[in-house]
């Protein structure tokens, strides 16, 4: 089981947002109010690991190891939801999230490939810590460039946890699961060809719902992630590239074979693609 490990090496790296964050060192002439509701819209997306964790919970009953994990990652992403709010409450509390506008992102996602979805949460984590990278630079003031510092770092973390479990998955399933996260790694790192950002948060997970089947498009301002990205923080095509390049690094030491663009990654998913269809059916003679 990778639970235990994981657990141990959380634990001894988890901050305490009373001791590890510098609330005495705010800085009210250096937040902006578009900056003020910037941190309003990422703590309400924060709180979309509660329908996050209701997925996985869901679509993998039959693995206990990673159901257990859950329990270590639902409460780092629901404590980045919180020290958010927290900022806003102590330092715009008339922007702080109402309950409702918290409660309009926990919908049900429709069930999905759980070897799919393990490899798309991966990339979202590297996404992630590169978005919040940038977001420390992008603010001015102090107490909020060192909490998005500090959760950049979580989701690093985040990533290297799922890595773990990616390994084991080929381990267990071999081309089935080197395919699977191909497929979604080619996707994860074509953010160049689409004109939506490629997150987990921004991509439609039930049909029923459409077009109000995105986290994004459940937040007060459904149009606030491309404006944080393209004008705010100014997530530009170099930061974009170091998101491929991080997710190419992690695929070649997964399937330890070397690529260093997405169509060597491409090449990869039709290989695997094609070794699944000449396998036999399970119990074929």
């Amino acid at each position: 089981m990778l639970y235990p490990e994981l657990f141990k090496q959380l634990e001894s790296v988890r901050w305490d947002m009373d001791r590890d964050i510098p609330w005495d060192r705010f800085d009210a002439s250096q937040l902006t109010d578009a900056q003020a509701q910037t941190v309003k819209m990422n703590a309400i997306t924060e709180w979309a690991a509660l329908p996050a964790t209701e997925m996985f919970l869901r679509d993998n009953r039959d693995d206990s190891d990673f159901s257990a994990f859950m329990s270590i990652w639902f409460f780092e992403e629901q404590k980045h939801s919180l020290v958010l709010m927290e900022y806003l409450k102590r330092f715009r509390p008339d922007l702080a999230p109402t309950e409702a506008e918290l409660h309009e992102v926990r919908f049900e996602f429709e069930p999905a490939p759980a070897l799919e979805t393990l490899m798309l949460h991966f990339c979202g984590e590297i996404r992630l810590n590169h978005w919040y990278r940038r977001a420390a630079e992008w603010h001015t003031e102090p107490v909020i460039k060192h909490i998005y510092t500090t959760l950049s770092q979580d989701e690093a973390r985040h990533g290297g946890a799922y890595l773990r479990y990616m390994k084991r998955a080929i381990g267990k399933f071999g081309n089935e699961a080197r395919s699977a996260f191909a497929k979604v790694g080619v996707l994860m790192a074509s953010a160049r060809r689409t004109a939506q950002a490629l997150h987990p948060t921004n991509l439609h997970v039930n049909k029923a719902l459409f077009p109000r089947d995105t986290i994004q498009s459940r937040l007060p301002n459904p149009e606030w992630l491309e404006h944080w990205l393209d004008t705010q923080i100014k997530f530009d095509s170099a930061w974009e590239t170091k998101v491929v390049e991080r997710i190419l690094h992690n695929m070649s030491l997964l399937m330890d074979r070397s690529f260093s663009t997405v169509q060597e990654l491409n090449r990869f998913r039709k290989e695997m693609g094609a070794s699944l269809a000449t396998q036999p059916e399970p119990g074929a003679a």
